[in-house]
Parts: C-alpha cells; sequence; structure tokens
C-alpha cells in the first residue's frame, strides 16, 4: 500500500543544495534555509565550520556564483518582480554591497570575466527599460563603465574569450540581425539577417577568437552546433547534429580551449562528446553512480575537481565531490534526505498521434504500483507545460509526485510547439493558441481514456503560466472533457496579455502577433480563444492562484477570470499573494498552495 507523505516533504526548502567550488578548490559553497528562505553559505573543504553569508528573510536568494576566489556574487529580486540586482560579498560575509542594487532596474549576466578577478561585464536597462545595456563592473566598488549604447534594438551581447565585446543580436520584433566587430574600438555592423523563424545563434568564439561556434537551423529542420565563418557569412561546417531532436547544448574545457561535449534532450539528456578524455571522465561518473543521472554543475580553475550532482524521476538526489586526478568520488549531502525513492513513483515516457498525424512525445507517471499493464479506471490530472515554447523533461518533479502519491495518475505532454523537436513542430504552434495545440491535449488525454487507464468522471487539468492559459482552455472549449480546473498564473485574455508584457518583452511585440496573434488584424480568433471572454461556456469548478507582483502575466489576468466566472454563477476559488510573481517561491505559500489544490481535487474528483 502507498505510504502517505506529508504534503511538506514534496514542497520544504531542501536541507542544502546549489554546491559549487572555488576556483582554487578550497572552498565548497551552497544554499540551505535561513528562517525559511534559501541563503548562500561557504565552508572549507576539510573543515566543519560554515560561514552564512547572506540573511535574506523575505525571499530565497535567486541565484549565485563565485567570482574569485575570495568573492560571491548573487542576485535577488523584490516580491517576485523579476528586476534582479546584483549584489556581492567576500567568503568571510565581509564587504556585502549591492552592485547593481537599483529600484526597477533588471541586471542580466554577459560575461563574468573569468581570467578577470576584479571584474565583469553586466546588462542593466537602467536607461531604457526595453532594452539591456552593457557595463564593465568593479565588483568590489561597484564602479560602472559603459561599453557601448544600446540603439534601441540589441536583444543580446557577447564577448569573446579575451572577454572583448564583439557580437550582438538585433531583432525588430520579426527578423534577427547578428551585428559583428573585429575590435572593440570598431563599430558593430549587421552581417547576416534572418527571419525569427530561423536560427543562427552563436555560443561562443573558436579558440583563437576568428570564427563562431553556433547553433543554428538555417536551411534544414533541426538546430545543429556548426562553425560559422564572420569574415565570409557562411556555415563552414557542421559538426553535430541529430536527426530527430534540436541540439540543446555545447561545451567547453576553459583550461584546454577544447570543445568536450553537445548535449539533446530525448526523453532524457543525450550526450556526445568531442573529447576522448572527457567521455572517460563520464564513463568513470557513469560507472560509480549506477542507476542515477547526473551533470557536473562546477569545477575548479584547473578542471581537476568537480561538482557533481545526481538525479532521477524518484529522487531530487545528492552532491559528490569528484577529484578526478585521484579517481575519487565522495557524497557531500543529500538534497532532501526525507524523500525516499522507493515511495516515489516512476515517470515513464510514452508517445501518441494528434488528429493531424503529429507526433507527441511526454510522460506519464502511474501511482505506486501501478503499471501501464496494470492501471485501470484512475483519476488523472492532466499537467501541460508554460512557456509554452518550452517542454517538460524527464527527472524529479515534487507537483508530479504529490500528486501521485495522493493517488493521481498525471500526464505530461510536450504538445507542437514545445522547444527541441525541431523547426516545423515549433511552427506548427503559430496562431493555434486554444486551437491545434489545445487539441494535442485533448489527443493525449482521449488516448489516456481509449488505453482504460483514465477515468472518464475523473480527469482535472492544473498547469501554470501557458499550462494555466490550457487549463482555462480546456474548461472552456472542451467543457465535458475536465471535472475540474487549477489555473496557477495563467493568462486568460489574449488581448491584455499583450498590452501587459514586461518593457524588456516589448522590442519581440511583432514576433508575438505572429505568432500568437494580432489584436486587430486577428481579433475574431483572439476573442474567441480568450477564455475570460468566453467563460459562459465553463461548467466545471476553477481554482486560480496568482502573485500579485507577476510581471509576465499580470494579476488583472486572473481577476477578470475571476470576475467572469462569479457572474456566470460557476463555483471559483482565487487564492493572491501579496508578495510573489510568476509562481510562487516562498516556503509557506508553496504549502497553502498545494494544500489548497488536494483539498480542491478531493473534492471535486471523487
Amino acid at each position: 500500500m502507498t505510504q502517505h507523505i506529508p504534503l511538506e516533504d514534496f514542497f520544504r526548502n531542501p536541507e542544502k543544495t546549489g554546491f559549487q567550488i572555488s576556483p582554487n578548490g578550497t572552498h565548497y559553497s551552497f544554499t540551505a534555509p535561513y528562517e525559511k528562505r534559501m541563503n548562500i553559505y561557504v565552508q572549507e573543504i576539510g573543515s566543519n565550520a560554515i560561514t552564512q553569508l547572506t540573511f535574506e528573510t523575505a525571499r530565497d536568494v535567486s541565484g549565485y556564483f563565485w567570482a574569485n576566489d575570495k568573492r560571491i556574487l548573487f542576485l535577488k529580486d523584490s516580491g517576485g518582480d523579476e528586476n534582479f540586482q546584483l549584489f556581492g560579498v567576500d567568503i568571510d560575509g565581509k564587504n556585502l554591497k549591492g552592485l547593481t542594487a537599483v529600484d526597477g532596474v533588471r541586471t542580466q549576466i554577459i560575461d563574468p570575466l573569468n581570467e578577470i578577478e576584479d571584474e565583469m561585464i553586466v546588462g542593466m536597462n537602467q536607461r531604457n527599460p526595453q532594452v539591456f545595456d552593457p557595463y564593465r563592473l568593479n565588483i568590489n566598488s561597484g564602479e560602472l563603465i559603459m561599453l557601448a549604447e544600446n540603439p534601441g534594438n540589441i536583444s543580446s551581447w557577447m564577448t569573446d574569450h579575451d572577454g572583448k565585446l564583439r557580437v550582438a543580436s538585433a531583432t525588430d520584433g520579426v527578423n534577427t540581425s547578428l551585428l559583428y566587430r573585429e575590435e572593440e574600438s570598431e563599430d558593430f555592423k549587421t552581417i547576416l539577417e534572418t527571419n525569427y523563424t530561423e536560427t543562427l545563434s552563436p555560443v561562443f568564439f573558436t579558440f583563437d577568437n576568428k570564427k563562431l561556434y553556433t547553433m543554428s537551423n538555417l536551411g534544414r529542420d533541426k538546430i545543429s552546433i556548426s562553425i560559422f565563418n564572420p569574415q565570409t557569412i557562411k556555415e563552414e561546417e557542421i559538426i553535430y547534429s541529430n536527426e530527430d531532436y534540436d541540439i540543446g547544448g555545447l561545451f567547453y574545457s576553459e583550461k584546454d580551449k577544447k570543445l568536450t561535449s553537445a548535449s539533446y534532450t530525448s526523453w532524457k539528456r543525450q550526450r556526445y562528446f568531442f573529447d576522448q578524455s572527457t567521455k572517460e571522465k563520464f564513463d568513470f561518473l557513469e560507472n560509480s553512480l549506477p542507476d542515477v543521472e547526473f551533470g557536473i554543475t562546477g569545477s575548479t580553475k584547473d578542471e581537476d575537481k568537480m561538482i557533481v550532482r545526481t538525479y532521477s524521476d524518484r529522487t531530487l538526489g545528492a552532491y559528490y565531490y569528484f577529484d578526478w586526478s585521484a579517481k575519487k568520488l565522495e557524497k557531500i549531502h543529500e538534497v532532501s534526505p526525507w524523500i525516499e525513492k522507493e515511495h516515489m513513483a516512476n515517470m515513464v515516457p510514452i508517445s501518441y498521434q494528434s488528429r493531424d498525424g503529429l507526433k507527441i512525445e511526454g510522460y506519464l507517471t502511474l501511482p505506486l504500483g501501478q503499471t501501464m499493464e496494470s492501471a485501470a479506471q484512475l483519476p488523472v490530472v492532466v499537467n501541460p507545460h508554460g512557456g509554452p515554447w518550452a517542454r517538460d523533461n524527464w527527472g524529479f518533479n515534487p507537483e508530479v509526485q504529490f500528486l501521485a502519491n495522493r493517488g493521481y495518475a498525471v500526464l505530461q505532454m510536450n504538445f507542437r510547439g514545445s522547444t527541441g523537436f525541431g523547426k516545423e513542430f515549433w511552427k506548427a504552434s503559430f496562431n493555434q493558441w486554444g486551437l491545434k495545440m489545445q487539441d494535442d491535449i485533448t489527443d493525449g488525454v482521449n488516448w489516456l481514456v481509449k488505453k482504460g487507464i483514465a477515468d472518464p468522471t475523473r480527469i482535472a487539468i492544473y498547469g501554470a503560466s501557458y499550462g494555466g492559459y490550457a487549463t482555462l482552455a480546456g474548461l472552456t472549449y472542451t467543457p465535458k472533457l475536465y471535472a475540474c480546473g487549477i489555473d496557477y498564473v495563467g493568462v486568460s485574455n489574449l488581448f491584455t496579455f499583450m498590452e501587459s508584457i514586461p518593457p524588456y518583452w516589448k522590442p519581440y511585440q511583432e514576433m508575438l502577433y505572429d505568432m500568437v496573434g494580432h489584436p486587430e488584424n486577428d481579433k475574431e480568433r483572439m476573442t474567441a480563444m480568450s477564455p475570460s471572454l468566453n467563460a459562459d461556456k465553463i461548467v466545471s469548478p476553477l481554482f486560480i492562484a496568482q502573485g500579485a507582483n507577476d510581471p509576465r502575466v499580470v494579476k488583472s489576468e486572473s481577476d477578470q477570470m475571476v470576475e467572469a466566472m462569479k457572474e456566470r454563477g460557476v463555483h471559483v476559488q482565487y487564492m493572491v499573494k501579496d508578495n510573489e510573481g510568476h509562481g510562487f517561491r516562498n516556503e509557506e505559500n508553496q504549502f497553502e498552495f498545494y494544500r489548497a489544490m488536494e483539498n480542491f481535487l478531493s473534492e471535486h474528483m471523487n
């Protein structure tokens, strides 16, 4: 019999996570809870003494990294507004300083300049909220020197291996331009222009700083790794591709100046090795860590000592200290030791065909003890992902495991538009919100019913962001399919969503019009596909959760949906958190949300 696991065990903060190693290999760093918020700690390797570096109590530290052997940099926002500010602190806890701490301004990392100890390059939208200017930042004093002024259309900047700013990407909302210069003293020149439906994205320079490694699908369906010559403006060579999936990552050795591996995702992450010594390293880890997946999450400057993170569909895994030269692997810490994998469910890959013939891949998680062969007439939670131009992946998902522990099967699908499956699969989603994208979800539900796994009277739909839109669309356009729905920070009105996007999304407005719909040219379709404007079709109970500070899907998206439901007299439950943004991060808010979810499903699925 399945053991009933306390809700808090799935969603409480990890005991310790985010382990990194200092560039010289003398210290670990990690994040751990302090007054329910994740903060940064440092520990000398071989010592039990731990130094707490941050004391955040309002919100978790969003992310951090080692700037040099003595100083750590971290990002945080305010109440979920996603205006991330950069701070620095020495590893003895001293010299804490806000480096880009300007209210309402967002910071992005362009280049940490690993070879220059006291400097890095950041982007900030202080001068113009819609675009980011690049600055050279002194990480001790906070002094900023602008390297270039964004003319208003540049969406990203890139440096060479010497930290010189030499590449930029610009957009007019539909077309993307690649800008290049040989020297920082020169002006940027446009060397290539592509439509946004084609990709030639620089990853990093070749090691002589003359050419570019790129991820590109120019003239083909799948994204491949290629070498691009900015002088001749040609792809010279495709060095790795996969016929079924887009390549998703390219990695190299900073120390040895050579490519090491590339990766793509089928139902799991797959690796291809350019370098034999790297393959030997991963083979050693694979033999030492059977039955789990793993990744190298950090290394010393000499690349001989590393941090390895393990994971699977049934565990959040552990961190290990890996000394490659000594062939030594030592466990540092379990992320969430209270999670016992024996009590978790398997996440299995599935596929089915959409009504118009597309292959849709996804995952099915059944309650512990059930199999595809034995499962029958189960209650199901359909969980479409956000994005929508993202994808679901195999791995530990606390929401999925929580629902499986409560007796629900969970169906996740990579509907058309999901990334990693090629250009044509992605483009098949254009102007299909609520239409063929939703059909892919519906077809997955019907596939599960036809197999006898799902009880057709006990199917719920739950999703966040675009998944929240898909939840509302499911209740609106297939009202008899779902017993209830849970919308978490989801879009309800395509018109108001387009009007309220963050300022730094504005350069992509025309692209969104092209992909989702134009409020004037596509008014009829957008009206028909906006759930809040069609709430009269909804008959099933709905639970909506929203962060008041959400910059992507603003609170009014949920407000108008709630009002429309109330006018119809359909049951709607509404949860708003004033200290959250696009999803709840604070532990106590997560507990409250998932407890409400559990009760809501229990009430309407039995």
